[in-house]
């Protein structure tokens, strides 16, 4: 049986910065160049691709091109993590580029369209992969402390285990030039959807029938469900192979979230990942806030949950720090997790074994 490798990254690391999906248009190379100058004063080194600075026909670069740049860094024993400016639309034309054989345990953090590389890497490799924020939302004067949290998480060793809570507060709207990124404004509350489908409002702690804890442990798989769905029935896609060789018989935790979808869309995009196999052996599957679930005639992405929830019979929490709505926890693809949620909070506890 093969085990899961965890990567580690040391103080002052260099971080590559490579665009394998949307890279940054001319009129934001600003970013760069304050992400650049706030890592430096935390003792980190950026080395920078071309693709990152370029961005055409909604992609960076072609998909050689990125495959190659990609393949590079990771190969490159002189950049400790990659961390992609930001997510996209058109990662997976490149994926099957990817030289999987030939990849070190190396860190690679992300989100959004960022996800499908995340997810092929695990499932084919074994390899952690860091669901969590992109390196442009990193240049705040003060980051949040959810956010920050991805340097504790990475500097994790095998072995070790770190651990991280719900947020306070999230973003409800962006507001330019915020020194700080993020404008976190809500109060951020975690919900349980029941196994009948009853779904905790937002500050439903009073309500006896969501009270006591709600557990879920296993190994965590993350991704945009816009996206990663696309990987179902390819080789970087391959879910049952990774559970048989990297983690047989250990249920897996699920952690999904809606960048743009409709909520007709997420539904049969869930039916095509449970017909898949994808929720087999699962302990739960939680769910990060989105700015989307646009609603179809009246079926609302509560409907949605409720409908899950009763087909699979598995608890499901809702409105986590996970995604599009700022900010997000670290989830590591293929640690084990412990989460632990009641009256709101939530506390994700990850062991790199």
């Amino acid at each position: 049986m093969a085990t899961i490798q965890y990567p580690w990254m040391a103080k002052g690391a260099t971080i590559g910065v490579t665009a394998p999906s949307s890279g940054v248009d001319p009129a934001a190379h600003g970013l760069l160049e304050q992400v650049s100058e706030r890592l430096a004063t935390k003792g980190f080194c950026l080395e920078i691709g071309a693709t990152t600075y370029t961005q055409n026909k909604a992609k960076s670069a072609p998909a050689a091109v990125r495959a190659q740049e990609f393949n590079a860094m990771m190969q490159d024993a002189g950049v400790d993590l990659i961390i992609p400016p930001w997510g996209g639309e058109l990662l997976i034309e490149m994926v099957d580029q990817v030289e999987y054989e030939h990849l070190p345990a190396k860190w690679v953090l992300g989100y959004s369209d960022l996800s499908v590389l995340l997810l092929a890497i695990t499932l084919k490799t074994g390899i952690a992969t860091a669901h969590g924020t992109n390196i442009v939302d990193l240049r705040g004067e003060v980051p949040d402390e959810t956010t920050a949290m991805w340097q504790a998480v990475l500097s994790t060793k095998a072995g070790e285990s770190c651990e991280q809570r719900s947020s306070l507060h999230y973003q409800k709207d962006w507001v330019k030039d915020n020194p700080n990124v993020f404008n976190l404004t809500e109060p951020t509350y975690w919900r349980k959807v029941l196994p009948s489908g009853e779904i905790e409002s937002p500050g439903g702690e009073n309500d006896e029938r969501f009270s006591g804890t709600t557990v879920m442990k296993g190994r965590l798989l993350a991704g945009c469900i816009d996206v990663v769905r696309h990987l179902i029935g390819t080789p970087y896609g391959d879910v049952r192979r990774f559970r048989e060789q990297y983690i047989p018989g250990e249920p897996v935790v699920w952690v999904l979230e809606n960048c743009e979808l409709n909520t007709a869309d997420v539904r049969r995009s869930l039916v095509q990942m449970k017909l898949a196999g994808w929720f087999d052996n699962c302990s739960g599957i939680l769910f990060g806030r989105s700015p989307a679930n646009s609603p179809v005639e009246n079926y609302t992405i509560e409907d949605v949950y409720a409908d899950l929830a009763a087909e699979l019979g598995l608890p499901i929490v809702v409105d986590v720090d996970c995604g599009h709505v700022p900010p997000q926890i670290t989830l590591i693809n293929g640690a084990y997790a412990e989460i632990e949620v009641e009256a709101g909070r939530g506390t994700v506890k990850q062991s790199f074994v």
